[in-house]
């Protein structure tokens, strides 16, 4: 299963190059389809379901050894902008505090742009979750967020796809998590 998503996301990744040849500008000169970098750093809180008999939950112990904790993050991607959507890869690792050691993932996004910077998306992908003292493991994971530019809250200043964007998300691991992270993205 792993090395199917690894495939999958290395196929996409491969794909998006030759988009960038068949590029036309916009009217304001901008590329009117192409590709959008980016890197972000995130922190938030990954908390572990105890009620529910999860993989890393059934060795909880009822729910007072889950790996709960804070992590911080950090992000690289791509997004292709295609008119009022977009579709993108991306891949995470976080350090964890407390419970989690570290965690990894590659994702699936797609979304709406808003504005001249936002971005409503959701995701799905793979995660992989070490722990300190309850083992690893892997799953599917899925999430949702919002991307919003300094001039898409009122506050001006560098704005369009590049320049830095506020990130709100929330994601969890197999339905067994809730992992609530906020942060910044600079694009390219």
């Amino acid at each position: 299963m792993k090395k199917t998503i690894i495939g999958a996301a290395l196929a996409a990744a491969a794909f998006l190059p030759a988009t960038a040849m068949a590029q036309e500008a916009a009217p304001d000169g901008s590329p009117a389809f192409g590709i959008e970098p980016y890197v972000a750093i995130m922190g938030g809180y990954h908390d572990f379901d105890s009620d529910n008999q999860g993989p890393l939950t059934t060795r909880c112990n009822g729910g007072s050894g889950c790996p709960d904790g804070g992590i911080l993050e950090g992000l690289a991607g791509i997004n292709v902008p295609l008119g009022p959507v977009f579709v993108g890869v991306e891949g995470n690792v976080a350090k964890g505090f407390k419970g989690i050691d570290w965690e990894y993932g590659a994702h699936v996004r797609s979304g709406f742009r808003a504005g001249d910077s936002g971005l409503f998306y959701t995701k799905v992908g793979y995660t992989w979750v070490d722990t300190k003292d309850k083992g690893k493991d892997d799953n599917w994971s899925y999430g949702l967020g919002v991307e919003v530019g300094p001039k898409d809250i009122g506050l001006g200043g560098l704005t369009g796809p590049a320049g830095p964007r506020l990130r709100f998300e929330v994601t969890s691991y197999d339905f067994h998590s809730i992992r609530p992270t906020a942060g910044v993205v600079f694009a390219f």
